[in-house]
């Protein structure tokens, strides 16, 4: 009861911390005249991601490994099966053919370097050094594909920003409440990690299980929260590009971080199991928005069946 606890306590402290993160750096974007385009694209993409940056990292600097890559696996997979199935049954999802050439492709290019890297092994301190090369690549050429003012895709991401509402209005204020939602981060990724170890070990279940699951879904409400506001304002551009940015931040920026950090170790279950799940997800994301240049509320329903019977595998087969 305690671990669970812990564990509530810190998804809790998880997911105001990276509100108030996201609230206060827009609020000081907008103070600062950062374009809504950055900002959508840096300050929305980034923030919902920022939980499962800081346990990941936190993960990898205590030693665990699994719960680290198992984060950023599980949180992908979650992603798209789990909040992009839950918004399509909210309203189908419509594309944008940017998201659907570039992002949709981007992110299946991203899960194949992660294999390749992380094969047979793990990733060292240079493959960590090579995911953030590649994001910076992909965040350079999304900014200079939108910067027109005419740009739907442009659009999509200064949309990402105005569905965060009430916005602080000073400098100060911005910046106390963007410091607020770093150290709630922080504190957040402590209890979380604590619970989670604590109920692995309770459960006899691994780390990676945990990881792959209960710490994904838990980091990723924050995304969940934006792509859900979105799918109910029927933004559906925004929803999907929520999703797809948020999962090639996670592989390119988390990991990579993470990886630079501390050099990670891949357990056998991920490396025989969830990592091909991932890829034959984002392989099946981009042929369900490419029949139709939209996700329908069957497909958003299959992909919640296909979660629900990986979530069931996880504590079954492969526990």
């Amino acid at each position: 009861m305690l671990n669970t606890l812990y564990l509530l306590i810190g998804i809790a402290l998880l997911t105001a911390g990276g509100e108030a993160l996201i609230r206060g750096a827009l609020g000081i974007s907008n103070r600062l005249g950062v374009s809504p385009l950055l900002s959508g694209l840096l300050v929305v993409g980034f923030g919902t991601s920022m939980p499962e940056m800081v346990v990941s990292v936190d993960a990898s600097l205590k030693g665990l490994p699994d719960i680290a890559t198992g984060n950023v696996v599980g949180s992908n997979i979650a992603n798209i099966m789990l909040i992009l199935g839950l918004c399509a049954l909210i309203t189908p999802l419509g594309v944008s053919p940017i998201a659907l050439r570039r992002d949709a492709v981007v992110v299946i290019l991203a899960s194949l370097l992660f294999v390749g890297l992380a094969w047979g092994s793990g990733l060292a301190r240079l493959d960590g050094s090579l995911l953030l090369l590649a994001l910076a690549g992909y965040l350079l050429w999304a900014y200079l594909s939108e910067r027109g003012s005419a740009s739907p895709e442009g659009e999509v991401h200064q949309a990402e920003a105005s569905e965060v509402q009430t916005l602080p209005g000073s400098l100060f204020s911005s910046s106390a409440i963007t410091v607020l939602g770093l150290v709630l981060l922080i504190l957040g990724a402590q209890v979380l990690l604590k619970g989670a170890t604590g109920i692995a070990l309770a459960l006899g279940v691994s780390e990676a299980v945990i990881g792959l699951t209960v710490v994904a879904v838990g980091t990723s409400l924050p995304e969940l929260t934006i792509s859900v506001v979105a799918a109910l304002r029927r933004h559906a551009d925004v929803a999907v590009g929520n999703i797809l940015g948020s999962n090639i931040f996670n592989l390119l920026g988390i990991l990579g971080v993470s990886a630079l950090m501390q050099p990670l170790q891949l357990s056998p279950r991920i490396a025989s199991f969830d990592q091909w799940v991932m890829l034959g997800v984002a392989v099946l994301i981009f042929v369900f928005l490419y029949t139709g240049r939209r996700l329908s509320r069957i497909e958003g329903g299959i992909l919640l069946a296909l979660y629900a019977s990986y979530v069931a595998v996880s504590y079954t087969a492969l526990a």
